[in-house]
């Protein structure tokens, strides 16, 4: 192993540290004490005064380090970064109707948005049209509707589908989903091997996270197998799935657990892929992942630079990945949604800057930094512009994107990464022992987890223990918290978007050959009895405009639908 410090040096600076917390601590602390007893990360790693090269004396720079766009990239998967191009700024943007949708798209690009990024509405999400009785009071509330075809014609009406990438927030509908935008491309005169973009089709996280779940988990993941081996084969710009720690963490994980549960959740993808006959070096290099970025600053950067290290060494040494692409760990972070208060909304803005820096200083290759106003509303113009504007300052004013992996070297990051890394491992070893992410779900052994960090989390906010600026500290009586926006805005419109998607789903279906869907939801429907790849049975649907509650329908008949486990 080759040392990064000479034996003889640590062992003077041993002596000397030894010395400084003798001698000058003391007399320092006797006149101004530190502010509490122990500080800790989110994780709950304690955190020592101070780090020398101590810490980090048994580190090999080449074996743990490396330099960028080298195995195994801890300090990045490109070797310039951010010098040769910035990160995709993507704002997360959805509401009402396609046309509604649309017109926010225009805006961003506009504004300087360089990837669209779309949120659907709860009934999309969870594959039920806009006239199913459970979706009354929910079309185009918290993303836009989606039914057929025709709606993603309109969506993208104006926009060239060869001249942008697009990010898609959808699991359990990812097919039709995905289905849809190929579609609608197809009618522009753009092949789907020319699309670039992602789709997020995790639905392990589902069951740990965000809880928006149509199958049970076995057939969830052959889904997700179907996109991956599909776009594997037909469309190589394409990342078939954001393996998502995001919603992990917003389900109330510490930074350890989420980056161990994703990276479990992606060793079962993998295995499941290999399973299926496919070889490793064929689809591995289009995965893809997300992240959230938090308040910890450090903690947050050490969590993505250990991701890429962790990642890396999965690949090669677990999977026998042979292109150094197949290693990559390409990452989208986004912003904090469960960090953001509804008190003193606009100290939001700092909070989003504090979390879009840490995502920069970590490496991520794109960004979406959320609106002051989220936890009020959906995003307003105006929120949606600020938040732009925050990653188009720190990309072009702040100076750090113009050093690769500027934080590298510190040794308090340094310690920091590894000790974060080598928690998360504890975590996917004692999956591994389970039988993999599948069998741990399944005990509800991760659900538990993150339900008691949650917990704590939330009795460290109510004591007080845990500082929220304007919620627990430097609160404002509610008459002076100053809300520079109409948080019903949407709400107000609900009706109208409602009765404008019926009416567009009702003619057309009065409109399309009925004959052709029945019989494509056949043919659908004896592909998934038979455990084949069901996505191009599900574009041809697409294409005859059925809708998505139809195939959906279809796959909820032969997979039958996962009832939640309840964990304490």
């Amino acid at each position: 192993m080759a040392r990064m410090f000479d034996e003889r040096f640590l062992s003077q600076l041993e002596r000397e540290l030894e010395r400084w917390e003798r001698e000058t601590v003391p007399k320092w602390l006797s006149r101004l004490p530190e502010r509490k007893k122990e500080f800790v990360t989110t994780s709950g790693i304690t955190i020592k005064r101070l780090y020398t090269p101590l810490d980090i004396a048994g580190k090999d720079y080449m074996q743990d380090l490396g330099f960028p766009g080298e195995y195994p990239f801890t300090r990045g998967i490109h070797a310039t970064m951010y010098r040769a191009r910035i990160w995709t700024m993507r704002q997360f943007s959805g509401y009402g109707t396609a046309e509604d949708t649309n017109k926010r798209f225009k805006y961003l690009i506009k504004e300087g948005e360089t990837g669209l990024s779309i949120a659907f509405d709860y009934p999309t999400i969870m594959g039920y049209d806009s006239d199913h009785p459970l979706a009354r009071g929910e079309v185009g509330v918290c993303g836009v509707a989606i039914d057929t075809l025709k709606d993603f014609e309109i969506l993208f009406d104006g926009i060239p589908m060869d001249k942008v990438t697009t990010s898609m927030t959808i699991n359990g509908p990812t097919i039709p989903i995905l289905s849809m935008y190929i579609a609608t491309a197809e009618k522009q005169g753009v092949p789907q091997e020319c699309l670039g973009g992602t789709v997020q089709n995790d639905m392990l996280k589902e069951f740990i996270g965000q809880k928006l779940i149509i199958w049970p988990p076995e057939p969830s993941v052959k889904l997700v197998v179907d996109v991956i081996e599909y776009c594997a084969k037909h469309m190589p710009r394409w990342n078939p799935i954001s393996i998502s720690g995001y919603h992990i963490r917003e389900a109330g994980s510490t930074a350890v657990q989420e980056l161990a549960f994703t990276l479990a959740d992606g060793i079962a993808y993998v295995e499941k892929c290999l399973e299926r006959g496919m070889n490793v070096d064929d689809f591995a290099p289009r995965l893809s992942f997300f992240f959230a970025a938090h308040n910890n600053f450090f903690e947050e950067v050490a969590k993505f630079r250990a991701a890429r290290r962790m990642w890396a060494r999965i690949m090669k040494e677990r999977f026998g990945a042979k292109k150094p692409r197949s290693m990559w760990m390409r990452m989208h972070v986004q912003t904090s949604g469960a960090t953001l208060t509804a008190q003193q909304p606009v100290n939001n803005v700092i909070r989003v800057t504090i979390q879009c820096l840490a995502a920069v200083l970590g490496g991520a290759q794109s960004i979406h930094t959320n609106s002051f106003d989220e936890t009020l509303c959906l995003p307003t113009e105006e929120a949606v512009r600020v938040a732009l504007r925050t990653q188009q300052i720190i990309a072009y004013e702040s100076g750090v994107a113009d050093v690769v992996d500027p934080l590298g070297g510190s040794y308090f990051v340094e310690w920091l990464t590894d000790e974060v890394e080598e928690r998360a491992w504890r975590y996917i070893d004692r999956i591994d022992s389970m039988g993999g992410m599948v069998r741990a779900i399944e005990k509800g052994y991760p659900q538990r987890e993150v339900a008691s960090a949650a917990y704590r989390y939330q009795r460290g906010v109510d004591t007080g223990e845990i500082p929220i600026v304007g919620v627990n500290c430097y609160e404002v009586p509610p008459e002076e918290d100053w809300v520079p926006i109409d948080p019903a805005w949407v709400v107000k419109r609900a009706k109208e978007y409602e009765e404008r998607q019926l009416e567009r789903l009702r003619r057309v279906k009065a409109e399309r050959n009925q004959a052709k869907v029945e019989e494509r939801l056949d043919a659908l429907r004896r592909a998934a009895e038979k455990g084949e790849n069901v996505f191009p049975y599900v574009l041809e649907a697409v294409k005859a405009y059925a809708t998505l509650g139809e195939i959906c329908g279809v796959l909820r008949e032969v997979y039958g639908e996962w009832k939640e486990l309840i964990v304490f």
